[in-house]
């Protein structure tokens, strides 16, 4: 069965009602209780950050269970939550599904004024490497031009790979971290810095 990242978050409406509960959940020392068991058997993780308790469970289901059993708790011990929010953790985004999407890697470095993705060109001599710089600035993209070699910025993998047809040239990642010149050298170094 595959094994998921999931987590409840539990707001607490005051800050007092946080070591109550997490003493019924086991996490502060305090005699076994069945929600202690329940949730030591089901192997769920209880954290807290102030008034707010997190419960992880690797499936919704036993997410849903430990649920029930905490609204009872919370009932029991008098204690009322702002909120009760199931999340579900999405790793290639590294975030939980509630929380806002943040920028992708080619947007953020856009905004640091790098492009993502390049285009290498390599050209038959100087004059045709100066020729192709112009007309590639005139189109709107960003240029740096080395002797026989052009090299232009593009937004993403999919405009580079046109333009790389269209010139022949090689598509290469971008950014801060391909090319960038060190303190007191000249030089440009390709990779990471």
């Amino acid at each position: 069965m595959a094994r998921d990242d999931w987590r409840l978050r539990v707001e607490l409406e005051d800050e007092q009602h946080g070591p109550p509960l997490l003493e019924r959940l086991g996490v502060v020392e305090s005699e076994a209780d069945e929600l202690a068991r329940e949730l030591h058997s089901s192997r769920l993780a209880v954290t807290h950050n102030g008034d707010t308790v997190f419960v992880y469970a690797g499936t919704s289901l036993e997410l849903e269970r430990a649920r029930t059993l905490i609204e009872r708790e919370l009932r029991e011990i008098g204690a009322h939550a702002t909120s009760l929010v199931t999340e579900h953790w999405l790793a290639k985004e590294e975030r939980w599904d509630d929380e806002p999407a943040g920028p992708d890697y080619d947007e953020q470095l856009l905004a640091s004024g790098y492009a993502p993705w390049e285009v290498r060109v390599h050209c038959a001599d100087h004059g045709a490497a100066h020729e192709l710089a112009d007309r590639l600035e005139s189109e709107g993209y960003g240029v740096v031009r080395r002797w026989r070699i052009v090299i232009a910025g593009c937004a993403t993998r999919e405009q580079a790979s046109d333009l790389a047809r269209r010139l022949h040239g090689e598509v290469e990642p971008g950014g801060d971290l391909v090319w960038e010149s060190l303190r007191g050298h000249p030089f440009a170094v390709v990779g990471p810095v």
